[in-house]
This record gives structure tokens, sequence and C-alpha cells, in this order.
């Protein structure tokens, strides 16, 4: 790799890569969540909106909304996070907590319960074997 040459992206790269759409890519910018630079009309994304795009689409993927995900990058950028931002970062994050963990509680449940029906259903087949 070249010195102080920074890795770049393009936006069918990125697209591909994440397997989504360039227009969602473009919504994403819009919102500010990553903030490509331009040559012409073409974006160039750098290694800073991977990052951000993959935090993003996990943030996404555990319940967060693109909104909280962008509040969450611009208390994360604030060079001096005040007391009152931290505070609120914390908070979301432990909000999202308990509530992915009673997500989890409930996941956990429902396949218990599957994890029943599938056996009772698997003995009724075996009973229907033998008649």
């Amino acid at each position: 790799m070249m010195p102080n040459k920074e890795v770049t992206y393009t936006i069918s790269e990125l697209a591909d890569e994440f397997d989504i759409t360039p227009r969602t890519l473009r919504h994403y910018e819009e919102l500010g969540l990553i903030m490509p630079k331009r040559k012409g009309n073409t974006r160039i994304y750098s290694h800073k909106d991977r990052i951000r795009l993959t935090l993003t689409l996990r943030g996404r993927r555990l319940g967060f909304s693109l909104a909280e995900m962008g509040e969450l990058f611009e208390l994360y950028d604030a060079e001096h996070s005040t007391r009152p931002q931290l505070h609120s970062m914390v908070a979301m994050i432990a909000e999202k907590r308990i509530m992915l963990q009673q997500q989890q509680d409930d996941i956990e449940k429902v396949l218990a319960e599957l994890d029943a029906a599938d056996i009772k259903a698997k003995e009724a087949l075996e009973k229907m074997k033998h008649h």
C-alpha cells in the first residue's frame, strides 16, 4: 500500500459489499450518517464512511432508528463532549440494552415453545406410523 494514500470506495463497491442499494447509501448521506467527498458527481467514500456504514447497519439490526444512530455519531464525533451529551449517550445505550434483553428473553421463550410443539408433532407422527 502506498504511504499517505487513504483507501477509498465507490458507491457501487460499498453497495455490493454490504448488499444494499446505492439509493440507501444516498439516503444515509442525506441524514448525515456518512459524508463522502465528491469529485464532480462521483461520491468518494473513506474508511471512516465504511466504518460508520457498518455501525449503522449493525445498529439497525439491533433496533436503533436512523435518528438514534445519527445522535450516537453526533455524540461520538463531538471533540469535547459535554457531560450532558455523555449522560444522554449512556442513557440511550442503557435503554437499548434493556429493550434488547427483553427481546432476547422473548425469543428464548418462543424458541422453547417451538421446541415443545416440534416434539409433540413428531411424537404424533410416530404414533400415526404404527396405526
